[in-house]
């Protein structure tokens, strides 16, 4: 998986914050295709009046879907978390729903070959 990470209205990613975010997001990684690109956009508000002011931004190219995630916190490293957790959900969600999809095709087939109807039974 691509991972690009990058600060947005002035906010500087350094290294060390650069490695974290690979590292949570990695996690991620595993559940999907190495072909996947995901794009983390790191900021912070201005506006003192606003607790949570710091901002996780992420974009996750799949092959035909793109899964986005934005997530507050008053600081950067629990932004990041949340964002990773939130990811994950989706990633699973996505992952579980094209699993019964393909299984209900499968089953679909098979009746059909077999010469059965494709829909439910029904007791007469």
């Amino acid at each position: 998986m691509r991972i690009q990470v990058k600060g947005r209205s002035g906010f500087s990613v350094d290294d060390e914050l650069r490695s974290r975010v690979e590292k949570k997001v990695g996690k991620v990684g595993r559940q999907i295709s190495p072909l996947a690109e995901l794009e983390i956009e790191l900021r912070e508000e201005r506006n003192r009046a606003i607790r949570d002011s710091q901002i996780a931004e992420a974009t996750l190219h799949l092959k035909g879907v793109t899964l986005r995630s934005c997530k507050r916190a008053p600081d950067m490293g629990h932004a990041i978390n949340l964002l990773a957790d939130d990811l994950s959900r989706q990633v699973k969600k996505h992952r579980d729903k094209r699993r019964g999809r393909r299984e209900a095709h499968r089953v679909a087939q098979e009746r059909a070959a077999s010469g059965g109807s494709a829909g439910p039974v029904r007791a007469a």
